[in-house]
């Protein structure tokens, strides 16, 4: 997918690029100067610089709402900037926790980009939240279709496949991610589970104690020492 910062980029690139990299460092002051820029003429680029700095100040709702008009701007830019403001949209409202408001800025930028795997995987996330399963799992096996070799894409699946009761499919879907990446974290925390489920305890405790140990300080690694320490039967 086309990165949005490099999609808008115009005459003023330099301010651009200045303002975008002062979000990530001083949020509040980046929004200062996007709203001047924008006083003065700084149309779609200071408006984006702005959503950024608002998502960094965790004002999700704002930099959503901010980002789907820009996205909805035909002065915005072509459709490959488009797709990337509905993305970024998106993502803000998953911070944001509205999963319903994400699924539409994705929904929107896959209207555009029907085949963009990313996309698909990014609206599958919102409607795991949602714990609609079907729909996420919908759109996972759409995206294995256009990129089959990754392996983040399996463990999904088999998360949304596991949330429908399908357990076998799932438990495929967690082996296949760990042919393709053998030190995957987070197919090992799921294939743990299933594997627990299935009465292998053994199996399962190894499954998560490798995930610590490969992917130590990460989420993955986390849900693996909880699961570790829910398993350990009581005296």
């Amino acid at each position: 997918m086309m990165c949005a910062s490099a999609a808008l980029a115009a005459p003023s690139a330099s301010q651009y690029d200045a303002c975008l990299n002062r979000a990530q460092t001083d949020p509040s002051g980046a929004l200062l100067l996007a709203s001047a820029w924008s006083k003065s003429g700084g149309a779609a680029p200071a408006e984006h610089c702005a959503a950024v700095a608002l998502v960094g100040l965790r004002r999700f709702t704002e930099a959503g709402t901010k980002l789907d008009a820009l996205g909805q701007s035909p002065a915005t830019g072509d459709a490959g900037m488009r797709t990337a403001i509905y993305d970024q949209a998106g993502n803000a409202w998953l911070l944001g926790g509205q999963p319903d408001r994400a699924i539409n800025s994705f929904t929107a930028a896959l209207a555009i980009d029907p085949l963009d795997a990313d996309l698909l995987a990014d609206r599958a996330r919102a409607n795991a939240l949602k714990r609609n399963w079907a729909k996420a799992e919908s759109d996972l096996t759409a995206a294995l279709l256009v990129n089959p070799d990754r392996a983040d894409l399996y463990v999904l699946r088999g998360s949304a496949r596991h949330g429908m009761g399908r357990r076998a499919e799932a438990r495929v879907d967690f082996e296949h991610a760990l042919k393709l990446q053998p030190n995957n974290a987070d197919a090992l925390v799921e294939r743990g589970t299933a594997k627990l489920e299935d009465g292998d305890v053994a199996g399962a405790r190894a499954d998560w104690q490798r995930a610590m140990t490969i992917a130590p300080g990460t989420a993955a690694a986390e849900s693996a020492r909880q699961h570790l320490e829910d398993s350990i039967p009581a005296k």
